[in-house]
């Protein structure tokens, strides 16, 4: 199973990036699926997250600027980005909990190779 996260680069402030998270390989169901980022000399943060079900969790520090997405015949999940703040500067990381297998326990959770998003003022 890999993860593979795109869509990072150099913005201005006030602009938006989308960020696609695509999973592939031998994959049975897909479970929670989320955005992280880590800033330089910060710990890692969750973003935003989406369930099974479509419900989300969107981080107060971006709450009403980014949303989270997905699209289930393509396995991937979307952070799309708007009113960027330098701020937001930070390697993005794409997580999923996946089943690759056909037992209950054939689950685990995978990460993205991070996407590096810079955003100007």
């Amino acid at each position: 199973v890999q993860l593979q996260a795109s869509g990072g680069g150099l913005v201005q402030a006030g602009g938006s990036l989308r960020l696609p998270c695509a999973a592939s390989g031998t994959i049975f169901d897909v479970y929670t699926m989320s955005w992280y980022r880590q800033a330089p000399g910060k710990e890692r943060e969750l973003v935003a997250s989406i369930e099974n079900d479509g419900a989300t969790t969107i981080a107060d520090s971006v709450q009403g600027r980014f949303t989270i997405s997905k699209d289930n015949t393509k396995r991937t999940v979307y952070l799309q980005m708007n009113s960027l703040k330098p701020e937001d500067t930070a390697v993005y990381y794409c997580n999923a909990g996946i089943r690759n297998g056909r037992r209950f326990f054939d689950r685990g959770t995978y990460w993205g190779q991070g996407t590096l998003v810079t955003v100007s003022s």
